[in-house]
């Protein structure tokens, strides 16, 4: 005791104030770090922390060039946290230079997405932003309720089929209103599962497609894919959707259960747990191979015969699954 008493006294004589616990404080002001990421690590409080978020989201579009000029931008808007904070930031940055329109599509999957559109819509009225609502089963004549029954209830491969059918029709919608990119709510998580996802399944052509601007050249049948929050990891968008007091839904699709993409994030988040900042790596080493690659020789693809959308194949795979679907459903 008495040991501890004379190293408690040494401490003292330089004559500061030793705190047993000292609060750790936000590296923007002296308030209390209510956040603390530990891939930094970054201290901020919550207000610093929706200004540090924010920031990146700007960095990302000015260095990647995902917005120039007075573009007409849609938004792919599905209710979800991700997309309703791509929705609020992009109106915040650009909303009095740019005209901004969001994208809801009706996939047809009862309760689930009726409260999703509705979070959807209620947010839309609230930042002032005109929004296209579109049904699935009035665009092509089927719903994912029907493919998953025409499937026989396998929900990998119906997860799989929506998802096609839902970008075809957003592409199809942002072309219509003449917007010149359509924003997505893909954060840092989703980028790399799917970049590890592309690299298992050896399907590279698509996997270089990959980043914060995705797809391929300017073509006239494709409306150029920008990712806001590329560099945001899925949690902060949470937590900063929260602060915020966005309204949206957090539910997750009854058929997306059996997703692949489940394995993949359960695999991207251990990884993050076990090395914080992996996440930042996975993307940053998929740059580099596309900067070699580069060097070799430019991205080729084919035109779709169908639809004239960019392809591995003569027929793209969104149309290819249409007809399987038309086939089974007998829809002319």
């Amino acid at each position: 005791m008495k040991t501890k008493k004379k190293k408690k006294e040494q401490k003292n004589k330089s004559g500061l104030k030793i705190e047993e616990k000292k609060k750790i404080k936000c590296v923007y002001c002296n308030k209390d770090a209510d956040i603390i990421l530990k891939y930094g690590p970054h201290r901020f409080c919550k207000e610093h922390f929706c200004y540090f978020f924010e920031k990146r989201v700007r960095r990302t579009i000015r260095m990647n060039k995902l917005i120039e000029g007075r573009e007409k931008i849609a938004v792919a808007l599905s209710g979800g946290k991700d997309s309703i904070t791509v929705l609020y930031i992009l109106n915040k940055i650009f909303g009095k230079s740019n005209e901004i329109v969001a994208i809801i599509v009706d996939e047809g999957i009862g309760e689930y997405r009726n409260r999703a559109i509705k979070a959807a819509i209620e947010s839309c009225k609230n930042f002032g932003i005109d929004y296209e609502l579109i049904s699935m089963k009035k665009y092509y004549g089927i719903s994912t309720k029907e493919v998953a029954l025409s499937l026989k209830g396998d929900l990998q491969k119906t997860c799989n089929y929506c998802g096609i059918i839902r970008r075809k029709i957003i592409n199809q919608k942002a072309l219509e209103i003449g917007a010149k990119k359509l924003a997505t709510g893909h954060n840092l998580d989703d980028e790399c599962q799917s970049i590890l996802m592309n690299i298992c399944s050896k399907d590279i052509p698509r996997l270089l497609r990959l980043g914060p601007i995705a797809g391929v050249k300017r073509i006239e049948s494709f409306v150029p894919r920008i990712k806001p929050l590329y560099e945001c990891p899925e949690e902060e968008v949470e937590l900063f959707a929260k602060i915020n007091k966005l309204k949206y839904f957090s539910k997750k699709c009854p058929y997306g259960i059996e997703s692949k993409r489940n394995y993949f994030r359960k695999f991207v988040n251990y990884l993050e747990e076990k090395m914080p900042g992996i996440r930042f790596s996975i993307i940053a080493s998929l740059k580099e191979i596309k900067n070699l690659i580069r060097l070799e020789k430019e991205e080729s693809f084919k035109i779709c015969q169908i639809c004239g959308n960019p392809s591995n194949e003569d027929i793209c795979k969104s149309c290819e699954k249409l007809n399987k679907l038309k086939e089974l459903l007998k829809i002319n």
